[in-house]
C-alpha cells in the first residue's frame, strides 16, 4: 500500500472510536510551535563583543558548521523548517540583533536592530518570540541581575528589559502574530544565603519597573520563567516557581514552565491542568533533562508524550504556547531542531489521535481496568501512518527521508564553515 492508502485504513481504525482523522489534522496544522533560534550556534549570539557563556549555561560539543552570521542561521533555520510539517514561529534573544559591527550595549537595543529578521520572518510568514539576555554579560558576571544589590546593575537589566518589550511589541505589530517576550534570570547563590527575601525583593521591584509601561497584548505578551537551581546557584534560586507564579497571577502576564526546571521527581504534565484552571494561557519551553537542566533535544519518549495529552485533552491547543528549548552541539544542529520540532508536533498528533472523552468518562466511572487497557492499546495504534500521510500532504519528508537533506546541507553548507 501506498502512504494515502495506509492512512486510510488507519484512519478507519481510529473512527470506530469516533475520532475525524481529517479534522484532527486540520487543527494540527493551525498549531505554531516557537522553534528557538539559539540551537543554530550554540547560543552564541552576534554582539561586537561576545562574552562566554554564563549563567548555568553550556552548549557542549563541537560538531563542524555552528553558524556564525545572521545569515547563515536564517539560513539553517530555513533548512530545518523546510523538513517540518506546518507553519511556525522562531524565537530570538536579544544577543541576536544586528548591529552592522556596533556595539550596541544591551540596555540600548531598538526595534531596527531586528529589522532584518522581521523581514525575513515575513517573507517566510512565520511569527517570532522574544527573550531578553541577561546573561554572559560583564553585569551578570556575579549571577545576580534583576535582584542584585547594586543598583546600578539592577537598572540596566531594567533597561535592557525594556527595551526587550519594544522589541517584542514591533514583532508583534509587523507580523500580525502576537510576540511571547519571556524574562529569565539566572539570579542565586552557590551556598545557603543569609538572606532570601531581599533579592526577591528587589527581583519583584524591578519587575514592576519593567512591566511599568502598558503595551498591548494583541502585540505582546509578557512572561517570566522559573527555574529550580543552576550551576553556580545550586542553594537558591531567586526567581523560583512560587515566586513568579504568584507574580504572574498578581500582575496579570504569563507563566512559562520550562521542562528542565524541576526537581527530576517533578514533570510539568502534571503542572498543565493545575495552571489552566488560573490562567488564561500558559507558555512552555520543552526541552529533555537528563537528571538536571541538561537541555537534550526532545524525543518522543512518555513525558512528551503526557505533556501534550495533557494540552489536547483540555482542549487548550490556543491557551499553551508552546516553545522549544535545547541546544545539543555534539550532533547536526539542523537535524537537532528537526528532530525535535518533528517530535513535538508528533507528540500532539499522538493525543489528538486518543479517546480522550471515552478516556475520562471510564475514569469518571471508576472503570480502571478498561481505562488502562484502552490507554495501551492505543500506544500500538497505526498512528505513525497518519504522520506519514500529514509530512506527505505539507511537502515535507516522510519518515527518516529528511536525513538525507540534512546530509546534502552539511556537505553542501556546513563542512564548508571554519
Amino acid at each position: 500500500m501506498n502512504i494515502k492508502e495506509k492512512y486510510e485504513a488507519a484512519k478507519s481504525e481510529y473512527a470506530k472510536w469516533g475520532i475525524d482523522v481529517d479534522k484532527v489534522l486540520e487543527e494540527l496544522k493551525k498549531v505554531k510551535i516557537s522553534v528557538h533560534c539559539w540551537q543554530g550556534d550554540d547560543v552564541t549570539g552576534f554582539e561586537k563583543n561576545k562574552e562566554a557563556l554564563s549563567g548555568g549555561i553550556a552548549a557542549t560539543g563541537n560538531y563542524p558548521g555552528k553558524a556564525r552570521t545572521p545569515e547563515e542561521l536564517r539560513s539553517d533555520l530555513d533548512k530545518a523548517l523546510s523538513l517540518i510539517p506546518g507553519k511556525h514561529k522562531v524565537n530570538l534573544h536579544a544577543i541576536y540583533a544586528e548591529t552592522n559591527g556596533e556595539v550596541v550595549e544591551r540596555d540600548e537595543i531598538k526595534p531596527e536592530h531586528f529589522k532584518n529578521w522581521v523581514e525575513w520572518a515575513k517573507e517566510r510568514g512565520l511569527g517570532l518570540d522574544f527573550n531578553p539576555t541577561i546573561f554572559s554579560h560583564p553585569k551578570a558576571s556575579d549571577g545576580l541581575t534583576l535582584s542584585n544589590p547594586n543598583k546600578e546593575i539592577r537598572d540596566f537589566w531594567i533597561r535592557h528589559c525594556k527595551a526587550s518589550r519594544k522589541i517584542g511589541e514591533y514583532f508583534g505589530k509587523e507580523l500580525g502574530q502576537t510576540c511571547l517576550t519571556n524574562i529569565w534570570i539566572p539570579d542565586g547563590y552557590k551556598d545557603i544565603p543569609a538572606d532570601r527575601l531581599g533579592p526577591r525583593q528587589r527581583l519583584k521591584d524591578s519587575l514592576d519597573e519593567i512591566l511599568k509601561e502598558d503595551i498591548d497584548k494583541k502585540y505582546n505578551l509578557d512572561c517570566v520563567e522559573s527555574k529550580v537551581f543552576g550551576l553556580g546557584a545550586e542553594a537558591y534560586t531567586v526567581g523560583s516557581s512560587e515566586f513568579y507564579i504568584n507574580y504572574a497571577a498578581k500582575n496579570n502576564i504569563l507563566s512559562l514552565l520550562d521542562t528542565g526546571h524541576y526537581h527530576p521527581t517533578e514533570v510539568v504534565s502534571d503542572k498543565i491542568s493545575a495552571m489552566l484552571l488560573f490562567d488564561e494561557k500558559v507558555a512552555l519551553h520543552v526541552s529533555r533533562p537528563v537528571r538536571w537542566d541538561s537541555d537534550h533535544v526532545i524525543v518522543f519518549d512518555d513525558e512528551l508524550k503526557e505533556i501534550a495529552k495533557e494540552i489536547v485533552r483540555n482542549d487548550a491547543l490556543d491557551r499553551v504556547i508552546i516553545g522549544l528549548d535545547f541546544f545539543d552541539a555534539s550532533i547536526n544542529r539542523v537535524a537537532a531542531w528537526t528532530i525535535g520540532t518533528r517530535n513535538m508536533i508528533k507528540a500532539l498528533l499522538f493525543a489528538m489521535l486518543m479517546p480522550n472523552k471515552k478516556l475520562k468518562d471510564l475514569q469518571d466511572e471508576g472503570n480502571f481496568t478498561e481505562r488502562l487497557a484502552l490507554m495501551e492499546e492505543f500506544k500500538t495504534y497505526p498512528m505513525g501512518d497518519i504522520w506519514n500521510y500529514y509530512c506527505e500532504i505539507n511537502n515535507v519528508p516522510v519518515k527518516e527521508n529528511w536525513l538525507r537533506e540534512v546530509k546534502k546541507y552539511e556537505e553542501e553548507v556546513l563542512s564548508k564553515r571554519k
